[in-house]
C-alpha cells in the first residue's frame, strides 16, 4: 500500500505513468536490419562497462619510469608511466588483458555496427522526414566515435600510437596561421611534449562520452519512440499502419537476449583473437618508426588519403600551405561528412518529397540514392585499401609507386563507377519486377503447346508479393 501510494505521489510530480503505459505498448516490426543499430548500442555499453575498469588502473601521465614489471624483454627499458599502466593491466591486473581486448573489439564492432546501420538507412530512405534530425545525430555519432577511438588508441605511448600521434601532430601543423599555435596548445609544447596524453585522457574518458551519453539515448530511445517505427513495404501495411510485436513483453525479451549475445560475442573475440599487442611496440620514443605500422580499420580511409595524395605545398605571403596533408587530412573526412549530413535536404529539395515517410524503400526502388550510395561505399573503400599500399606492393610484389597510381586512378574512377553500375542493376531489378507483376511469377514449369513451341507456366502474383514488387508512386520516384 505504501508502495502504491509513493508510486502515485512520484507520478503526480514527474508525470511518467502515462509516458510509460505508452511505451510499454509501442509495436516494433520484426526485421533483422533493425538489430544493426541493436549491435551499436549494445557494443557502446561494454565500451563503457570496460572503460571504467581501466580507469582504475592506468595512469595517464608522460612521467618517465623505469618499467620493472613482469615482462621481462622489457625490464629497465625508461618509458612512460602510460605505458608502464598499460603493460601492468596486461600482465599484473587479473583480468586486465581481457578487459582491455575487450574495450578494444567492442569499439571496433560499435563503429562497424555503425556504419552499417548507417547504410541500411540510407539505402532504405529511413533519413526521410521526420527522422532528419535522428540522422544528423547518427552522423555525428559516427564521427565523434571515430574520434574518441583515435584518442582510445593513443593513450597507452607505445610505438604504433605514437605514431598515430606523430600523424595528428602534423596535421595540426599544416594548418594556416593558427596550426603552430594549436599544436602547441595540444601537446604542451614541441611534439611529443609532456601533456598529451593526460589531455586525451580527458577527452577520451570525460568529454565525448559525456556528449555520447546525451545523444545516443535521444537517437535511439527518445526520438524513436516519438515516432512511429520505420518498416518495409507489405500487404496492408501503410504510413499509419504498424505490424510487430509489443516492446513489453516481447521486445524486451528479444533485445536483453540480444544484449547477452553481443557480450558473448565481444567477450569471445577478446579471449581467442589477440588486438594491439603494445608489450611488443615497445614504448614510443621520436626517433623510432615502426615498420607496416597500421591504424584500426575506421581510420584506415585517412591514412590512406595521406599515402596517395600528391606532394603538393604553395607559399603565401610567407606561409606554407601543405596541401598534401590539408586535403587529405580534413578534405577526405570532410568531404565524407558534409555529404553524408546534407544528403536527407539535398534528396528533399531535388525530388520535392516533403511527406512524411514511415514505409522503406528497397534500395532498387530509388536506383539514384542506391549508385550514390555504392559510390560513396567505393570512394571510402579505395581510401581504406590505399592505407595498406605498402603491404600490398611487398604481398603482390608490385611497384610501391605503381600502387599509389593505381589508387589515384581509383579514387576517381571507382566512385563513378560504382554509380553506373549500380544505378544499371537497380534499373534492370525494377524492370524485372515490372514485368513480373505485369506477367506473373515463373513456375519452373515447361509445356508445349498445339504449335509444337514451348513456354512457360505463369502464375499471377499474390496480393503479398504484389505489395513488395510495386513501389509507390509519385513525384519523388519520377525524379530519381
Amino acid at each position: 500500500m505504501k508502495g502504491s501510494s509513493l508510486a502515485r505521489a512520484l507520478d503526480d510530480r514527474v508525470g511518467g505513468a502515462g509516458f510509460l503505459k505508452k511505451a510499454m505498448r509501442k509495436v516494433f516490426p520484426d526485421h533483422w536490419t533493425f538489430l544493426l543499430g541493436e549491435i551499436a548500442l549494445y557494443a557502446f555499453v561494454v565500451i563503457l562497462l570496460t572503460g571504467v575498469f581501466l580507469t582504475f588502473f592506468f595512469k595517464p601521465s608522460m612521467a618517465a619510469v623505469v618499467y620493472d614489471g613482469s615482462y621481462v624483454p622489457l625490464r629497465g627499458v625508461e618509458m612512460s608511466q602510460a605505458y608502464a599502466s598499460s603493460l601492468d593491466i596486461s600482465f599484473e591486473v587479473r583480468g586486465g588483458l581481457l578487459m582491455r581486448q575487450m574495450h578494444h573489439w567492442a569499439t571496433l564492432v560499435f563503429l562497424a555496427a555503425i556504419v552499417a546501420h548507417m547504410l541500411r538507412n540510407f539505402f532504405t530512405g529511413a533519413f526521410r522526414k521526420p527522422r532528419d534530425l535522428n540522422w544528423l545525430i547518427g552522423v555525428a555519432l559516427f564521427g565523434l566515435v571515430m574520434l574518441n577511438g583515435l584518442f582510445g588508441y593513443s593513450l597507452p605511448d607505445d610505438l604504433l600510437s605514437g605514431a598515430g600521434l606523430r600523424i595528428l601532430h602534423g596535421v595540426t601543423l599544416s594548418v594556416p596561421l593558427v596550426g603552430t599555435y594549436v599544436a602547441a596548445f595540444l601537446f604542451g609544447g614541441e611534439f611529443p611534449g609532456e601533456d598529451i596524453i593526460a589531455r586525451l585522457y580527458s577527452l577520451h574518458v570525460l568529454l565525448i562520452p559525456g556528449v555520447l551519453l546525451l545523444l545516443i539515448p535521444l537517437h535511439a530511445v527518445v526520438l524513436t519512440w516519438r515516432q512511429t517505427h520505420t518498416q518495409f513495404r507489405a500487404k496492408g501495411l501503410t504510413d499509419r499502419v504498424v505490424r510487430g510485436a509489443p516492446f513489453f513483453p516481447a521486445f524486451l525479451a528479444k533485445t536483453t537476449v540480444y544484449f547477452l549475445w553481443v557480450l558473448g560475442v565481444v567477450a569471445l573475440l577478446a579471449t581467442v583473437f589477440q588486438v594491439n599487442p603494445i608489450w611488443l611496440y615497445g614504448p614510443y620514443v621520436p626517433s623510432t618508426v615502426s615498420a607496416g605500422s597500421q591504424p584500426d580499420w575506421y581510420m584506415g580511409f585517412l591514412e590512406g588519403a595521406l599515402r596517395i595524395m600528391p606532394p603538393w605545398e604553395f607559399a603565401v605571403f610567407g606561409q606554407t600551405v601543405t596541401m598534401s596533408v590539408l586535403i587529405p587530412a580534413l578534405g577526405a573526412p570532410g568531404l565524407l561528412f558534409t555529404v553524408l549530413a546534407l544528403y536527407p535536404f539535398l534528396e528533399r529539395r531535388v525530388t520535392r518529397d516533403h511527406a512524411i515517410h514511415h514505409l522503406l524503400d528497397r534500395p532498387r526502388d530509388v536506383p539514384v540514392r542506391a549508385g550514390l550510395g555504392v559510390a560513396g561505399i567505393a570512394y571510402y573503400g579505395v581510401l581504406w585499401l590505399a592505407g595498406g599500399n605498402d603491404l600490398i606492393a611487398t604481398t603482390f610484389h608490385i611497384s610501391l609507386n605503381a600502387t599509389t597510381w593505381i589508387f589515384r586512378v581509383l579514387i576517381v574512377a571507382g566512385p563513378v563507377l560504382g554509380f553506373v553500375l549500380a544505378r544499371r542493376l537497380c534499373m534492370g531489378l525494377l524492370a524485372r519486377d515490372r514485368h513480373t507483376a505485369a506477367h506473373g511469377v515463373e513456375t519452373g514449369v515447361i509445356v508445349r503447346g498445339p504449335e509444337g513451341g514451348f513456354r512457360e507456366i505463369e502464375r499471377p502474383v499474390t496480393e503479398e508479393e504484389s505489395a513488395v514488387l510495386v513501389p509507390v508512386t509519385g513525384p519523388a520516384r519520377r525524379a530519381l
